[in-house]
């Protein structure tokens, strides 16, 4: 922070400097014409004297001249003249009173210059402080779109500088506030519109049980069932969505271990292999067993997992899915590629989006799998993206980046 009371007292010095100076030079004048005066006079009355006297020589009268005696006279007295207090040449008389006044004019102008500047100074300090609080007044008051940057470099400037620094930020805080609370509103208004079906599906399900104590052991399995497959449904709704509050919102602790590509592929492999035997789904992997990335491994399990079955979703049957893995200086990268009906050009941008459902999701899907995979490799410093093609297949590229 650059301190702006230097530059004032170098002013004031600078001034001081230039009226001392007048000042002494007025004195050293007012000296020199002084004794110029003086000399001529007592010149002139030396050479009268040696003409009506010239036995006097200049010696004698230049030791009575500067004797260090004083001897009264009262030679001067009918003329009105005090040797203690007054001048015998008149001249010296106005050359003093003149260079006084002067001297005095210069040390009122001084004076006046100085409480000038002063004031001025002072005013004008007062004045930026009077602005800055009613700035602070108007931040206090949530007016956050104010234009108070400042070039300048005195600490006042630094001060509202640094004011609209925290103005910037509380604006923003202001915007995100606001976004958080419209997000908020959406996540419950899409949390209830995904609760309402199957909680729906469990009340028609439980009115049948009870309005029907005589009904046969086929049909009450087959209700009792359906009430449990929506429970699962709204559990996993449930746990994904609490997982995605605490990606969203910093509160989940990561490891940071040195993890085998080889092996976090396998691992998400057998949490999907019930859902390939169903459909005799063959997937195909391939990649250099030394490859590794750096994270934590249950949660980029989790991450490829929601891919993986996403992919077996969406992949006809018999089919196959192909995974592959590299690594270089730069990033780890994972590819897993289905052969199903592809993702539309329109779906492929919104299909990380929290609740989005595209035409060809099942009717189970809750459109949340994808945007929690996202969150989880996005924390892990990656980057995920989706390439498609209808009716030739999809590819997520996966890059996490050293």
């Amino acid at each position: 922070m650059k301190n702006d009371t230097p530059k004032y007292f170098l002013l004031f010095l600078c001034i001081s400097l230039f009226f001392t100076s007048l000042i002494t030079y007025n004195f050293i004048s007012t000296y020199q014409n002084y004794n110029r005066n003086t000399n001529y006079k007592l010149a002139a009355i030396f050479e009268k004297i040696q003409e009506k006297y010239p036995e006097l020589s200049t010696d004698e009268m230049m030791e009575i001249l500067n004797s260090s005696s004083l001897q009264d006279s009262d030679l001067f007295r009918d003329y009105g003249i005090d040797l203690d207090k007054n001048a015998l040449v008149l001249k010296n008389v106005s050359l003093l009173s003149n260079k006084l006044l002067l001297n005095l004019v210069l040390l009122v102008t001084f004076i006046v210059v100085c409480a000038a500047l002063f004031f001025l100074y002072v005013y004008k300090h007062n004045k930026r402080i009077r602005e800055i609080t009613e700035l602070i007044d108007k931040i206090n008051h949530r007016n956050y779109h104010l234009d108070i940057a400042d070039n300048r470099e005195d600490n006042l400037s630094v001060l509202q500088n640094e004011l609209y620094k925290t103005t910037i930020m509380l604006n923003e805080l202001a915007e995100h506030e606001k976004n958080d609370k419209l997000l908020l509103k959406r996540s419950l208004e899409d949390i209830s519109h995904q609760l309402k079906t199957p909680l729906t599906t469990i009340l028609i399900s439980l009115d049948n049980l009870l309005d029907n104590p005589d009904m046969d052991m086929t049909t009450r399995n087959n209700f009792l069932n359906s009430m449990k497959r929506e429970i699962n449904n709204i559990n996993f709704l449930v746990t994904s969505l609490l997982k995605l509050s605490r990606l969203e919102t910093n509160t989940i602790k990561f490891n940071h271990d040195v993890l085998s590509l080889e092996k976090l592929v396998s691992e998400s492999i057998k949490n999907v292999s019930l859902l390939c035997d169903l459909k005799n789904i063959k997937i195909v992997v391939s990649g250099s067993p030394e490859a590794t990335l750096t994270g934590d491994f249950s949660w980029q399990v989790e991450a490829l997992t929601n891919i993986l079955k996403n992919a077996v979703e969406h992949s006809p049957i018999d089919s196959t899915i192909n995974i592959s893995y590299e690594e270089n200086k730069v990033f780890s990268k994972i590819v897993i590629q289905d052969h199903g009906e592809g993702i539309s050009p329109e779906d492929q941008k919104h299909i990380f989006e929290r609740f989005y459902k595209s035409k060809n999701s099942s009717k189970d899907s809750f459109g949340i799998g994808l945007s929690l995979s996202k969150s989880i490799i996005d924390n892990n410093n990656g980057l995920i993206k989706v390439e498609s093609n209808k009716n030739k297949g999809t590819s997520f590229i996966i890059k996490y980046f050293k």
